[in-house]
């Protein structure tokens, strides 16, 4: 590098790390070489979450969805592009990138790509599912399985109890419908229910809003995705808590996780999820409780027939099979985005068929159908009987670990406890296979 450039690197580190935008930059293979605070923020991952892994391995989208793979295979920018997906964590996320090839004399060396309108993606996050401006009631959550029944059922106990309530679930389980729902069904109905968003709140809004809070004792205050804010921010929030004083308030908070690892990893603080559950409830994604799709579809295009006059009566028994067999990892949220799509486009038709399906979906589901390792792929290969001892022990070792993770959907804890082994031991034998030690 140049003297003069030499000089000027500080300046150019300090920028890319202090800009308003996202900045992720990447290798011709996909790792990550730059990701700035901004980014940071926006996508809910750290440069711990990144290191040997590629954009591919973070999130759950296909070569053909991500802008920066777009951009490392063609050479040709991609500008002011609109993108949805969903990280490791679960956690949706939509941003509007540019995305560049970066090039040296040799020729292309990676892709850098800018995430803009941050606010917007908080928002978008976190935007609940539709009501249409009518009143969130039990009668309004979907729960045909005997686990949203349970849901219910506790949450109807939580509201006559008046005690602080905490809701855990991945996005788009409907937190923030039970919220709401809770607030009706309670002595606080009719009285006025705060919502306070979480992610990206600044001591400044905190206090406001805590102002008018102090100022109505009669209401219900729900604090959504604590567990996003940053440490500092929960430990201002807890505070602002305890001053609030006397008064007959209704507490509600909402975390994307399991609270105990969600502690463990130092993203959630202990005393503020203590404040919060005095009744916990676990939503299940809707994976586990497939049998909730169902009604929700159907509530879905009864009101679209209702407010658009549409012909559309349900699925075809294809779409139908598709649906069952989708893991579904945005839940009830992605499901009416995706129908929010699809009726977009409808004229006359009476069903969905799988051609009107869109073209981002369909990689989705044909990814998901993608052929499982089995035992013998690693015992017995084409060209050698028997693999070198250490080759087998590592490869035996990296199916059955994938084989308990995939078991409990990514849950450290809980797979460490039934392989009778520490969260550390098993977090250190997952990064050494990772890295290929």
């Amino acid at each position: 590098m140049a003297p003069e450039k030499e000089a000027l690197w500080p300046f150019f580190e300090f920028a890319v790390e202090h800009a308003a935008v996202g900045v992720h930059a990447v290798d011709l293979n996909g790792k990550t070489v730059i990701y700035n605070e901004k980014m940071k923020q926006i996508e809910g991952l750290d440069l711990a979450d990144l290191t040997d892994r590629t954009v591919l391995d973070l999130f759950r989208f296909g070569k053909n969805e991500s802008t920066l793979m777009k951009v490392l295979q063609s050479g040709v920018p991609v500008l002011n592009a609109k993108q949805t997906y969903w990280n490791r964590n679960g956690q949706e996320i939509t941003t509007i990138n540019d995305t560049y090839p970066v090039m040296n004399p040799s020729g292309m060396i990676g892709a850098v790509e800018l995430a803009r309108d941050v606010t917007a993606l908080e928002r978008f996050v976190h935007q609940p599912l539709r009501t249409y401006d009518e009143k969130v009631t039990f009668a309004s959550i979907t729960a045909a399985s005997d686990a949203m029944k349970g849901v219910v059922a506790t949450a109807k106990k939580a509201a006559a109890a008046r005690l602080p309530v905490m809701l855990a679930g991945e996005t788009g389980t409907g937190k923030d419908l039970l919220a709401g729902a809770i607030h009706n069904g309670s002595a606080y109905s009719g009285k006025s229910y705060y919502t306070m968003f979480c992610p990206g709140l600044d001591t400044h809004d905190l206090r406001i809003s805590m102002e008018q809070i102090r100022e109505d004792e009669d209401c219900t205050v729900f604090c959504d995705r604590i567990d996003l804010a940053g440490m500092k921010m929960q430990e201002e929030l807890l505070r602002e808590l305890h001053r609030l004083g006397e008064g007959h308030r209704q507490f509600i908070a909402s975390i994307g996780g399991d609270a105990i690892d969600l502690i463990a990893e130092g993203s959630l603080l202990k005393e503020l999820y203590y404040f919060f559950s005095s009744i916990t409830i676990y939503i299940p994604p809707l994976r586990k409780r497939i049998a909730d799709l169902w009604p929700f579809i159907d509530d879905y295009l009864e009101l679209h027939r209702r407010r658009f006059g549409s012909a559309v009566l349900a699925l075809s028994p294809e779409v139908r099979q598709t649906f069952e067999s989708y893991r579904w990892p945005g839940n009830l949220k992605e499901v009416e985005l995706l129908l929010d799509e699809v009726t977009s486009v409808l004229t006359t038709e009476i069903e969905i068929t799988y051609d009107l399906l869109p073209h981002h979906f369909k990689l989705k589901v044909q990814e998901g159908f993608s052929p499982a390792k089995r035992p013998q792929d690693f015992v017995i290969q084409e060209e050698n009987e028997f693999l070198p001892l250490d080759q087998y022990l590592r490869e035996a070792e990296e199916y059955y670990l994938s084989k308990v993770m995939n078991v409990f959907e990514g849950n450290v804890t809980k797979a460490a406890q039934a392989l009778g082994m520490s969260r550390q031991n098993l977090q250190y034998h997952l990064k050494k296979l990772k890295n290929g030690i």
